[in-house]
């Protein structure tokens, strides 16, 4: 619970307690009470929110691949593609209306859910009283404790979860012999059975074939469980202990006068990919948990935090950055954000928000085929917000916004690998919905890789539901991490196909306009609503801005991607030409980059969606410098639609405001994303206007990881942008950031960026080329002629 003002205010007082915070570390002078004040740990496929309480604490168990559902048909409504022209005849004729209607038909089913493992608990006796409390996250190296005294004991708990070694470690201490006297149990949502070998306690279930998303409310058979169906999980618990006995009961584990004790946690799912039957065809979870657990027990708790540590640390440690002195005072990390909220500097609050998501994005993304999804891999819920699944028209791409930029290019793969997968179904989706060749993914996605317009068969609004341009936003990715790694070979053998494909849906798809211009029909412009001149609020249209925008990016990309492969054949020919004759980007009447093909009102002038600006962000094809006149429209757009905005919508925005080269509106809206949300008082979806919760978790609200990823990718934009032969350095530095540093951050060519800032000037500059490259430096109106081979460092002195 936050303290009253009062007593922050006698704080801050005392001049002993004002020095400068951590960039590195949350802590907190009490348990968390929610989710959103929990600590999470993770190692890219296991997840754990630790809650510290002192006589009975919990922890949150998920894994990356436990989701209800099995392996999809993607050919689950063969029919629909027979209503596409039908919907682009009513647009023909101006009926809306009926386009609306129509546009239901061309919807399937819904996508499946992240389900939540189990939660265990830990029990201690005699400890309801305590004092000096202290609970921690130290994101340096991906390790909570939890300290406090009580009876005149002093007791201290470590957490962390290795990747080297794939498994979870809560270490028990005490600094009095034979006094650790708890129990440890677990229990789940699912379905499951605890059974005792030896010193083991097994946890075996199974998640259920079928959930229904939340926001479909309560309906009969929302959750759908068959002992036959769905994915097996195997939860394992042994102790190790100095002192005192360790006794398995069959449904808990009990400690007894132990002086220091290690508890182990193995998790394993039968997952093994998204084709696969996870009964028939699983991998062996029973086996898996068992192999991990005896291979980590037989390692001492030091040799594996070692190991952990030492994993983590190769990515953490690659980029640093420090913005000059700070005076905020030592305030838990709670009562640091309540202070933030009100104007005071805090710098250091900055770069432990902009460290955090990089935090979360080595927790939550090393595993093959399976991304980070709406809340990393941190979930309690069993139908959570908006099934915690892979939203494509924006937020599953935010969350990868950070990983080439801040050097952290393998955190990606889960991600490209994904897109692998949806082009599979996506294929068949292109014919059956849309009848036409390449494939397709269209707003939601899990891991099964569905890809068709979601909607339960015509229960869906088509201005969610019927957005198709998920495959050609995700392709984009792929170029992208060409772009930084100039690995040739992965363009080659993996990129490079699968852009293909996503081109060659967009050709096919797209029709000419009476103006003789591409455009897509029909289409739509995520979650928004125009209203037309006879006062007409619908989804439906032809040409929407955001359509184009992101074919416009993926067909510079393929021509980019062609150019580098030496490849020019008939099928470049065709996407060169139709590029050049995709309708153009129009300014409206209010000198605003046009959402819709024609100059129409929104229904909410001040959307979260602000999807037709992706040419400018994530995109590359607006600037300042090339097109002033989109740029300047772009800058109108988001000035009427204001700041005040969900969680992963002001990251998006921070990002563009930093495309703009205004650090000090970029700047503005970061300090908003971390405005203190309550969490017993955040309700409703989009009823807020985002923020940052205790823990540093991103308030849509409810919790999305989207504005986490967003938030720190924008720190780095607003310091450095890049093309592929041009490098910006300090392009919207913002002036509360007048001091400061930054390395290992990384630019498109291969390159990787140092620099030092003083009194809003750079002084010093140093780059590395990861491949041998040549590219312009640019800062301010000057500009520099780099060559570097490969390996090969320089000092540029500005």
């Amino acid at each position: 619970m936050i303290k009253p003002l009062s007593i922050l205010i006698i704080l801050l007082s005392v001049p002993s307690l004002c020095y400068s915070q951590s960039s590195q570390v949350l802590w907190y002078d009490e348990p968390a009470n929610y989710f959103e004040e929990t600590l999470v740990l993770g190692n890219g496929k296991m997840g754990a929110s630790v809650f510290g309480g002192v006589s009975s604490d919990k922890i949150y168990l998920n894994d990356a691949t436990l989701w209800s559902g099995e392996p999809i048909n993607p050919n689950n409504n063969p029919e629909a593609y027979k209503y596409v022209e039908p919907v682009r005849n009513a647009l023909k004729e101006g009926n809306y209306k009926l386009a609306d209607s129509l546009n239901r038909f061309i919807q399937g089913q819904f996508s499946q859910s992240y389900a939540p493992l189990g939660t265990i608990s830990i029990h201690y006796k005699d400890q309801e009283t305590f004092k000096n409390y202290h609970r921690e996250l130290d994101i340096s190296n991906a390790i909570s404790k939890v300290s406090y005294e009580t009876n005149g004991v002093k007791f201290q708990r470590e957490y962390f979860i290795s990747y080297p070694d794939q498994i979870m470690v809560i270490h028990l201490t005490s600094n009095k012999k034979e006094s650790i006297n708890c129990s440890i149990g677990f229990e789940s949502l699912l379905k499951y059975n605890i059974t005792r070998e030896k010193n083991i306690m097994k946890v075996n279930g199974y998640a259920p074939y079928h959930a229904e998303p939340s926001y479909r409310g309560d309906i009969p058979n929302a959750i759908l469980f068959d002992e036959k169906k769905g994915t097996r999980f195997t939860t394992l618990f042994k102790v190790s202990n100095k002192d005192g006995n360790v006794i398995n009961t069959g449904n808990s584990i009990e400690l007894k006068n132990c002086t220091e004790a290690t508890i182990y946690v193995s998790i394993a799912t039968s997952f093994n990919g998204f084709d696969k039957n996870p009964v028939t065809e699983g991998v062996d979870n029973k086996a898996l948990a068992i192999k991990n657990l005896e291979k980590a027990y037989k390692k001492s708790y030091t040799s594996l935090k070692e190991r952990h540590i030492k994993d983590y640390q190769e990515l953490y440690n690659r980029v640093a950055l420090d913005l000059g002195n700070s005076d905020a005072p030592k305030l838990p990390t709670d009562e640091r954000l309540l202070r933030y909220k009100d104007g005071p500097e805090d710098k250091n609050l900055e770069i432990l928000y902009f460290n955090f998501g990089r935090y979360l994005l080595i927790s939550s993304s090393r595993t093959e085929g399976v991304p980070a999804n709406l809340q990393g891999i941190w979930n309690p819920y069993m139908r959570p917000p908006w099934s915690s699944n892979y939203t494509l028209n924006i937020n599953a791409e935010e969350n990868y916004w950070l990983a080439e930029i801040a050097n952290l290019s393998e955190l990606h793969k889960p991600l490209l690998t994904f897109i692998k997968n949806v082009a599979t179904t996506g294929a068949v989706t292109a014919k059956t919905y849309y009848g036409v060749n390449g494939w397709a993914a269209c707003q939601n996605s899990d891991i099964w890789a569905l890809s068709n317009p979601v909607g339960d068969f015509g229960g869906g609004d088509p201005n969610w539901a019927n957005w198709n341009m998920g495959g050609t936003w995700l392709a984009t990715h792929l170029w992208e991490h060409y772009s930084f790694t100039q690995d040739k070979n992965y363009l080659k053998e993996d990129a490079y196909p699968l852009m293909k494909g996503a081109v060659q849906f967009c050709l096919e798809w797209m029709v000419k306009d009476d103006k003789g211009h591409w455009i897509t029909s029909p289409s739509t412009s995520p979650e928004n609503i125009y209203i037309t001149p006879t006062g007409y609020h619908g989804a439906t249209l032809y040409g929407a801005t955001a359509d184009l925008a992101m074919i416009r990016e993926l067909f510079n990309n393929f021509i980019s991607a062609s150019k580098t492969l030496d490849i020019h054949d008939e099928f470049l020919d065709e996407v060169i030409k139709a590029k050049n004759n995709l309708h153009p980007y129009t300014i409206g009447k209010k000198g605003n980059l046009q959402e819709w093909y024609y100059d129409w009102e929104d229904e909410d002038p001040k959307h979260r969606h602000q999807s037709h600006l992706f040419g400018l962000y994530p995109g590359n094809h607006i600037t300042v410098t090339n097109t002033p006149d989109l740029a300047d429209a772009s800058r109108t757009t988001l000035e009427i639609k204001g700041d005040e905005t969900t969680g992963w919508s002001k990251g998006w925005r921070i990002n563009l405001w930093a495309r703009l080269w205004d650090g000090n509106r970029a700047y503005k809206m970061y300090r908003e994303l971390l405005k203190y949300v309550d969490p017993d008082k955040s309700t409703g979806i989009h009823k807020g206007h985002g923020g940052t919760y205790p823990n540093l978790f991103d308030a849509h609200p409810p919790f999305q990881i989207d504005g986490n990823f967003g938030g720190a990718a924008a720190v780095i934009e607003m310091l450095m942008q890049s093309t592929n032969d041009k490098i910006y350095l300090l392009p919207a530095l913002p002036d509360a950031w007048k001091d400061g540093s930054i390395k290992g951050i990384c630019a498109r060519g291969g390159f990787e960026i140092s620099m030092v800032w003083k009194n809003n000037a750079l002084t010093k500059t140093q780059i590395t080329s990861k491949i041998s490259g040549k590219a312009t430096l640019v800062y301010n109106n000057e500009q520099k002629e780099i060559e570097l081979k490969k390996g090969e460092k320089i000092d540029v002195i500005w």
